[in-house]
């Protein structure tokens, strides 16, 4: 009862104190009062030293080319104008005293009046460039009953947001993303600081940035914390306010929410128009297994984000918390929730969208609720009236269809968009229920488009009476050191791991190699634009120029293809033919990442079309010969001749395949081990930045790596991987070697980037969290509990699972996106590591290229958020990690792919073999530990290497 008075009591407020107060004087006087420091100059906030490189992080990351962000993975998405002279926020507009010299003419704001409710609640989601708002999106796609629409913070200029809000009445609510920086930097908070001044009137509701800066925004101090706590978990005590309705309360109760910040609003400075609502202890915080919480899913296997359940606490004693100014321990309690005392205006320093948080979607619930009771309670008929046309829009059947699509774009400014006349409704119309825009066929077109036939023959029981995977390779593909060729190989003995390999080479009429590299930035003015080679099976060669990058290219070219569903649709595999290789680190410039400061000297990406192909099944020992042929053509022979090679096998399983002509290896280079590029010294140096950073709130974890590497000579790379294979087998394996660009693939990564199925269900797997094997059973396990149970590996897995969340959820159907498996422990020849499993359901428009671009560099190889976190990493880094940290896989005729994340693998370029590897860093890394583990992920692939030129020197 006592809630639910005051919550009366605070609506009153904010239906009569905000529209006495239409005058901005008092907020303008408070906010140009306030003692305002920017990055450089914080007395509140200490960056590091490197204030040049933040600076200079800061531009780049605002700039009109990055700005642009490749928005080519979205062009499903309708796009939204800008309205008038596109203008960067000036942080003039935030200087005390300048606010009044605004270039933006202030309006005088009307009040603003309801919308006619029609079951749904439309939001304005406001991206500080963080990696985990679409987790919002997702949640508030299902909550709302439609999907918000999603702008970066300095889209839009203030004109356009006050049109859309205010002339178009086009949002309910606006809830403000967390993010890496600070609110006292406007590079970082961009409009956000403004809706939250002049937009008294419309609920906002502010996540972890968005929290503080609407305490910053009213005369709050923000600071550091007592100490960072990024992916780990606290008990919240809050008052009953409206937005934790049906929401427990103390350190007891089973509310547990994760945190990802390094700065807090200082409660002790916070203004009397601000009312705190939450609250937590400073060293109540643990990891996920020590709150012990379980995560159910309902019967489509998505997550019960609001119902995660504990099974048990180790918790002090006593029902409740202390109040936060009883007994002078007022100074261990930190701020989680405020609201405004007089405007619809809440904020959360935690993580309502992170898959550990419970009862986050109830959170995401009572907010709409607040707003829904919010304008039902502002009558007036005139607002009604002259909606009318928006609202019957969207009360038309398969309105929640249309309006799923509606997420902010960049203008492009060639008057191409629809919304060039800037008057017309942000929501489309619909025609005879069909979207005005087939945003798949305009996205995608298909001139001309090519119809691939497939053959294939099923040979069973077959593999292991050839001798395996091996033999059949080395039989089919083996000659010359096996120039040209492919091979998938699922090498695991762990057969749930892994049930299928994959294998080819050249031959077949539609063959061909691409041969990509990046164009040196200094030269084009396209970030992406780089030089093609493309040689054919008749060793013709042809050279482009690709203005728009690779993966357009290849989006291209996959979506020219047609083919039959009834060919291979009984093939209990995905892989059917189609392009085979390697996507290099440094074409995260076409997924929207930052301008490369490194050249890789080996090409950005290399693959083969392949139209001849063998797959073996592992678990059932079945052996497939397939063929692709183009419609009208005469089928080849490769099905028939396959099988003639496979029948002579049988004969002679055992037979070892080797090279006759081994090179001659050069004494001193088997001596030679690898080199790191950086020293201990260096790396360690490099891991303390990194800390830094992180305590300023730039980033919750980073990703460092570097490069070690040996002259190879003219070494046999085949000889290697069949070396490498035995001594490290892997799920997620693969042999490439491309003789144009005189380099070879040894790869054994446990990893899944991505994958897509013919369900449409994508798939990530990724991996944080490493820790040697034991010597002895004993100690094995004891080291496997050990990683299980550590809060530093759980803390990195929890923010990577919700990094993919993230980007899985830009081209999932809304609350598709789940995680069937949460911190896995998965066990392999040299190392135990920490898995999960992230899936959701592919939009039917989006291309599988660009579900790749969306989530492309791997978020296990970056950190969170991605686009700051790399920014951060290639200004430590001291070289392009080149095919490191990217993926090898397939793209199939069929729509399908499957990749992995390419570590533990050791890349041969002309005569040098390299491998990178590194680690996360997070607020909980020791740097000497961090350095050994960087030295631990070398050990398989390095040992292979020098042991495979020792034999070859023995020979």
């Amino acid at each position: 009862l006592r809630a639910k008075a005051k919550a009366s009591s605070i609506f009153f407020l904010h239906t009569i104190q905000a529209f006495e107060s239409l005058s901005l004087g008092f907020v303008s006087k408070r906010f140009m009062n306030m003692n305002f420091s920017f990055c450089s100059t914080s007395s509140e906030l200490s960056y590091p030293s490197e204030n040049v490189l933040r600076f200079s992080v800061a531009r780049r990351l605002f700039s009109p080319e990055l700005v642009k962000f490749d928005e080519k993975w979205k062009n499903g998405f309708i796009s939204l104008p800008h309205r008038g002279t596109r203008k960067v926020l000036a942080a003039s507009r935030f200087v005390p005293g300048k606010l009044e010299d605004s270039s933006v003419v202030k309006k005088s704001l009307p009040i603003r009046e309801p919308v006619e409710r029609i079951g749904v609640v439309r939001t304005l989601l406001i991206d500080n460039y963080d990696s985990y708002t679409f987790n919002i999106y997702q949640a508030l796609s299902t909550i709302n009953g439609v999907p918000p629409v999603v702008i970066r913070n300095d889209e839009w200029t203030w004109e356009e947001a006050y049109h859309y809000l205010y002339e178009d009445v086009a949002f309910d609510n606006i809830v403000i993303s967390p993010g890496p920086g600070s609110p006292m930097c406007p590079a970082d908070i961009g409009i956000c600081l403004r809706l939250l001044l002049e937009c008294r009137d419309i609920p906002i509701l502010g996540v972890c940035l968005g929290h503080q800066a609407l305490g910053y925004v009213h005369g709050a101090h923000v600071v550091h914390a007592p100490e960072p706590v990024h992916g780990r978990l606290s008990g919240i005590e809050h008052d009953g306010n409206i937005l934790f309705s049906d929401i427990p309360s103390g350190r007891n109760s089973d509310f547990k929410v994760v945190r990802y910040h390094s700065l807090i609003i200082d409660k002790e400075s916070l203004p009397k128009e601000l009312v705190p609502i939450a609250w937590t202890i400073y060293d109540d915080t643990g990891s996920f297994s020590e709150k012990k919480l379980c995560v159910p899913v309902n019967n489509t296997g998505s997550p019960l984000n609001g119902s995660v359940i504990p099974v048990s606490e180790k918790l002090e004693n006593g029902s409740h918390w202390p109040s936060s100014h009883v007994d002078g321990k007022q100074d261990r309690h930190i701020l989680m929730g405020i609201m405004h005392s007089s405007f619809p205006h809440y904020g959360l320093q935690f993580h309502p969208e992170s898959i550990a948080t419970t009862y986050g979607s109830q959170l995401f619930k009572n907010f709409k609720d607040i707003t829904v009771d919010y304008w039902s309670r502002c009558k007036s008929t005139s607002l009604s009236r002259r909606n009318i046309h928006d609202t019957a829009n969207m009360q038309v059947p398969g309105a929640t269809q249309l309006l799923k699509e509606l997420s902010r774009t960049r203008f492009t400014g060639n008057g191409s968009s629809y919304y060039g006349n800037t008057k017309k409704s942000l929501f489309a119309a619909k025609t005879n229920g069909v979207d005005v825009f087939d945003l798949a066929n305009l996205s995608y077109p298909k001139p001309h488009a090519k119809l691939l036939r497939l053959k294939w023959k099923k040979h069973e029981r077959l593999a292991h009476k050839v001798g395996g995977a091996k033999n059949v390779f080395m039989k089919l593909f083996g000659k010359n050191k096996g120039n040209d060729t492919f091979w998938l190989d699922t090498s695991s003995t762990d057969k749930a791991r892994g049930r299928f390999s994959f294998m080819g080479g050249k031959g077949g009429s539609l063959w061909k190699q691409l041969t990509f590299s990046l164009s040196d930035q200094s030269e084009v003015t396209s970030k992406h634009a780089g030089n093609l080679l493309i040689e054919d099976s008749r060793s013709s060669t042809e050279k482009r120029f690709l203005e728009e990058g690779f993966l357009d290219f290849l989006r291209k070219e996959l979506s020219s293809i047609s083919y039959d569903d009834k060919d291979f649709a009984g093939l209990p595999f995905d892989f059917c033919g189609g392009y085979v290789g390697c996507i290099g680190y440094d074409i995260k410039v076409e997924c929207g990442m930052p301008i490369n400061r490194h050249k890789s000297n080996a090409p950005d990406a290399c693959f083969f079309f392949a139209d001849n192909v063998v797959a073996i099944d592992h678990q059932l020992d079945d052996v497939y010969v397939l063929s692709l042929y183009e419609e009208g053509t005469t089928e080849t022979s490769f099905l028939k001749d396959t099988e003639e090679k496979l029948i002579s096998l049988m004969g002679s399983s055992t037979r070892k395949f080797e090279d006759q002509t081994l090179p001659v290896i050069d004494s001193s280079q088997c001596k030679t081990s690898f080199v790191p590029d950086k020293s201990r010294e260096q790396y360690i140096n490099d891991v303390q930045r990194c800390m830094r950073y992180i305590k300023d709130g730039e980033s919750y974890e980073l990703c460092l790596t570097t490069q070690n590497r040996r002259k190879i000579g003219n070494a046999d790379p085949l000889g290697l991987y069949l070396h490498l294979r035995e001594r490290n087998p892997a799920p997620y394996a693969a042999f490439l070697n491309f003789s144009n660009a005189n380099m070879s693939l040894c790869s054994s990564s446990p990893e899944r980037f991505l994958k897509l199925d013919r369900n449409g269900m994508l798939e990530a797997k990724p991996i944080k969290g490493t820790i040697a094997r034991g010597s002895t059973p004993e100690e094995d396990e004891l080291l496997k509990l050990q990683l299980k149970l550590s809060e530093k590996n759980q803390a990195e897995n929890l923010m990577i699972v919700d990094l993919l969340r993230n980007d899985l959820g830009r081209v999932c159907e809304p609350g598709s996106v789940h995680v069937p498996n949460l911190m896995d422990v998965e066990s392999y020849t040299t190392v135990h590591t920490m898995v999960s499993t992230i899936r959701g359901l592919k939009k039917p428009d989006i291309s599988p290229v660009e579900c790749v671009r969306a989530a492309f560099p791997g978020g296990s190889m970056t950190g969170a958020p991605k686009l700051r976190s790399v920014e951060i990493l290639d200004s430590l880094e001291n070289c392009s990690r080149g095919l490191y940290s990217g993926s090898i896989g397939y793209f199939s005729y069929n729509g399908t792919f499957d990749l992995n994340i390419v570590i533990r693998t050791v890349v041969i370029h002309e005569d040098e073999a390299s491998i990178g590897a590194g680690g996360a860093i997070v607020a909980l890394s020791n740097p000497e530990d961090e350095f050994e583990e960087m030295i631990l992920k070398t050990k398989a692939p390095a040992n292979a290497v020098m042991e495979f030129c020792s034999d070859q020197r023995r020979q």
